[in-house]
Parts: C-alpha cells; sequence; structure tokens
C-alpha cells in the first residue's frame, strides 16, 4: 500500500481514503496496522488531527476514547483468539512518541512469539519486522480484517 494518505491518517480516515480503516467508532477511526508481524495489530486514531495527547480532549470524549480503545481491544482479542489458537493476550499502549497524534496500539501476543521477545514489550521487535515485505499490510490480510471487523460490528450491537 502506497499513498499520500499516509502523510494525514486521520484526514484520510475522515475524507473515505484511508485504506487501513476497519470501522469509524464513536471517537475516532479502528484501523488495521501497516504491519503485521503479530497478526491482528490494529490502531485506534482519534477523529481530531490535533489532538496530541488524551489529555487534550475534554473528559467525555477522553472517556468515549478509552471506552473505543476497550472495544477494539475486545475485537482483536476474538478475532484472534477464533483464528489462532496460539493467541495469548492483547496489549493496548498509548505512547505518543513518534506520531503527532493521539492513538492507541492494540498488540495481539501469541505463544510462537519467540521466547525472547514473548514476554517483552513488542517495541524490542528487531527493526525489520517492521519494515520486511512479508509482513506488510496486504490482500492476504483480508480474512483478518474482516474478523476483527465484525467483531467491532458485533460489540456495538450488543453494547
Amino acid at each position: 500500500m502506497t499513498g499520500e494518505w499516509r502523510r494525514d491518517r486521520i484526514g484520510a480516515a475522515l475524507r473515505g481514503e484511508n485504506p487501513t480503516v476497519l470501522r469509524r467508532l464513536d471517537s475516532g477511526f479502528a484501523v488495521i496496522g501497516d504491519v503485521q508481524f503479530l497478526p491482528g495489530y490494529s490502531v485506534l486514531l482519534v477523529d481530531e488531527p490535533n489532538v496530541q495527547r488524551l489529555s487534550d480532549l475534554p473528559k467525555v470524549k477522553r472517556s468515549s476514547f478509552l471506552s473505543d480503545m476497550d472495544r477494539l481491544g475486545e475485537a482483536v482479542e476474538r478475532a484472534c483468539r477464533r483464528l489462532d489458537p496460539a493467541f495469548r493476550r492483547v496489549n493496548l499502549e498509548i505512547l505518543g512518541n513518534t506520531d503527532p497524534f493521539l492513538h492507541a496500539h492494540v498488540w495481539p501476543r501469541f505463544e510462537w512469539e519467540p521466547a525472547e521477545l514473548v514476554r517483552r514489550p513488542v517495541w524490542l521487535y528487531p527493526r525489520d519486522r517492521w519494515s520486511d515485505e512479508q509482513y506488510r499490510l496486504g490482500p492476504h490480510h483480508d480474512a483478518l480484517r474482516d474478523a476483527i471487523g465484525g467483531e467491532l460490528d458485533q460489540l456495538r450491537s450488543t453494547a
């Protein structure tokens, strides 16, 4: 996937031009990650491009963002558990050290991960995992995208 949308992920999502969007949520967009070395990696993007920190949001919108993060985390957990029996758990992170907009990472974790990494932060994975073509998001992830999107739909209908 290439395109200008990467330079303005939130604006592109608002315009319907971000191909990674799974679903529109109350406070932003659930998107599937550009890399999938941990299949199911997803991100919650806030829907206001100028918001940099969780504390920049009014309390009601802040609660909505955290609720959406929880919903995306649960959707990823359900989808990954169904698709991979080695699924272990989901890690949720709001870091904000690189991208200048509020976003939350949802990382599925698996028993098949290398022993030296399985219980450590994802950010300690070798740099080549982030750029290796074999882990790049593509059409072969459509079933995973559909599974997470379906779980988001189901969670919305039962809320």
